[in-house]
């Protein structure tokens, strides 16, 4: 298991947090998912069957741009 920080660019609303929020928890292996607007970034908790490229599709899907991700101490 592991958690990270993954920045979302175009964000504006609660309504594109709650977007954001489904599609990443829909990803395959993803645990928990805590999106804020404030940081625009998500705070991913997942297994090795969640991968970077199923987040970052599903972000894409829905009309966000992925950031870098950044693992958590």
């Amino acid at each position: 298991m592991r958690t990270f920080t993954l920045p979302i660019s175009g964000m504006t609303c609660g309504g594109c947090v709650a977007s954001a929020t489904k599609a990443l928890q829909a990803v395959p292996g993803v645990q928990r998912v805590q999106v804020s607007l404030e940081e625009r970034a998500a705070l991913i908790t997942a297994d090795d069957r969640a991968s970077e490229a199923a987040l970052d599709a599903a972000l894409i899907k829905v009309g966000f741009k992925p950031g870098p991700r950044t693992a958590q101490a």
